[in-house]
């Protein structure tokens, strides 16, 4: 069981992993794994479950001439509902690793040899910019 919700961790296809992301897409997927095995840690992607379904109820359906029957019931199975969009949840077999952590304490490493940055992790920058930080700032 984590002590906090930043540092999750979970059995993956049988492996206990440190979870990075969960509910990724397959864009996200591909972007998360190239930086982790940059930084050579040992990345595991499994399917996410598919949320809980809540089971519908039927509604019931007016006739339009009046019979015995004042209404009948049209099974939930019988409607189409869209395809839910796959996602999957990413760790790593470094249970010691911790997202926010590397991304604030600058560990992480782009495959051109940048750090990652916030931005650079959320897909907001297209490339990490290498900040100076505040701390070593000497104005």
């Amino acid at each position: 069981m984590p002590i906090n919700k930043n540092h999750e961790f979970e059995d993956l296809d049988g492996i206990k992993c440190a979870i990075v992301e969960k509910n990724a897409v397959k864009e996200r997927v591909i972007f998360l794994k190239q930086i982790l095995v940059h930084n050579h840690y040992t990345v595991v992607i499994v399917a996410s479950p598919p949320p809980k379904a809540v089971p519908a109820t039927a509604a019931p359906v007016a006739l339009s001439e009046p019979s015995d029957e004042a209404a009948i019931t049209i099974p939930a199975a019988t409607q189409q509902l869209p395809p839910e969009p796959q996602t999957f949840t990413v760790g790593v077999t470094d249970v010691t690793f911790n997202p926010t952590n590397a991304i604030f304490g600058r560990s992480l490493k782009t495959p051109d040899g940048h750090i990652v940055t916030l931005a650079y992790w959320q897909q907001k920058e297209k490339e990490s910019q290498d900040e100076i930080p505040y701390f070593d700032n000497n104005k």
